[in-house]
């Protein structure tokens, strides 16, 4: 039986390098053959050495697909390797390796997607899914829909496969010191960027303000839409409510000094910070869009409110401040539910599996 070959050439760390990282050192720590191709400049590669994963560096550009020459060294280190599998996570990787693999006699050519955006329906696209990629691994049931959704033909159902992410279910977060103020707490934690639709969020906090709601509304992340953030928040008024706390170390430190949690992105993959929520005992109010429903129980662990509908996500939020009992109650349930369905330690067994017999 030949190893398992993890391809990733992105220089940024996210949620595809982090499932990289992850699955490659729980296989490798387990006494499996991996090799991990990473870009040489990027956090995924200088983790992997830190852990003493086998891996090599690679560079990869948009435009790598059409160098034969990068093709032809690409051969020739699958060709060396003797994978059993090779399993990639960005579309552009699945242009050069994909090919190369297959030339050099991989039998399983896995595209793991992580994103619930529809796959364009491009002449490129249809050649990659019908002659080279032979499966696909997605990480919710909603990402599985959007493969085909601008082409049903695009790749059979049947050869994708749906396996969560994984979450550490014995963390657990520090106990919060500062509640001498007894304001209510709202938390979102994301990237400030156009999918996690924090703009929606300062929108919100007005609406509460104008409902006469005690409240402080507390945001974590960074991103390109930081300084719009904080131009709509001092436009409306809203400094003394709504603050921007930049890069979180510790996510689930972060959000356990929250009385809600909030999550208004216009799509997710899978939400892990939901998952991360309710393993903090949070109840959840988030959008009824892609994988939200797999991760939020509606009406039992938070709300799932129609997209874009501020009154109505008011509504909620403001029900649970005035509800002690019932948030208590919908963080219980959303913890045990994490703890069933996403605990890492399964999840991983799952993949490794999935790799290693199909």
């Amino acid at each position: 039986m030949g190893s398992v070959c993890f391809f990733n050439t992105a220089k940024a760390w996210g949620g595809g390098e982090k499932w990289h990282f992850e699955v490659s050192k729980h296989m490798h720590e387990k006494g499996e053959e991996v090799m991990v191709f990473a870009h040489l400049q990027s956090v995924l590669f200088q983790k992997l050495k830190e852990a003493k994963i086998p891996c090599e560096g690679i560079r990869v550009t948009n435009l790598s697909f059409l160098n034969p020459i990068k093709h032809l060294q690409l051969k020739k280190r699958f060709k060396k390797g003797q994978y059993q599998c090779v399993v990639m996570n960005l579309s552009r990787d699945v242009k050069v390796a994909g090919p190369s693999a297959k030339k050099a006699g991989i039998n399983r050519i896995i595209y793991r997607r992580g994103s619930a955006i529809p796959i364009k329906n491009n002449f490129l696209n249809r050649y990659l899914f019908k002659n080279i990629v032979t499966e696909v691994l997605a990480n919710s049931e909603a990402t599985k829909r959007t493969i085909n959704e601008n082409n049903r033909h695009l790749f059979p159902s049947e050869k994708i496969s749906v396996i969560y992410n994984g979450i550490d279910v014995t963390k657990s977060a520090k106990a919060s010191s500062n509640k001498k103020n007894q304001t209510p707490v709202i938390v979102n934690l994301g990237r400030l960027e156009y999918q996690k639709n924090q703009k929606f969020l300062v929108e919100l906090a007005k609406l509460l303000v104008q409902r006469g709601l005690d409240f402080k509304m507390i945001i974590g992340g960074e991103g390109r839409l930081k300084d719009d953030l904080q131009t709509q928040i001092h436009q409306l008024g809203l400094e003394k409510k709504v603050l921007l706390k930049g890069f979180i170390e510790h996510p689930l430190d972060f959000i356990h000094q929250a009385d809600i949690f909030v999550l208004p992105s216009f799509w997710e993959g899978f939400g892990y910070v939901l998952a991360e929520a309710a393993l903090c005992k949070k109840p959840i109010v988030a959008f009824n869009v892609s994988s939200n429903p797999e991760v939020v129980l509606d009406k039992k662990t938070g709300y799932l409110v129609p997209n874009g509908n501020t009154a109505m996500f008011a509504d909620k939020i403001s029900e649970l401040l005035s509800n002690k009992d019932k948030r208590a109650q919908m963080g219980k349930a959303g913890h045990e539910f994490v703890k069933q369905n996403f605990d890492k330690v399964k999840q991983l067994q799952k993949i490794e599996s999935f790799l290693l017999n199909g």
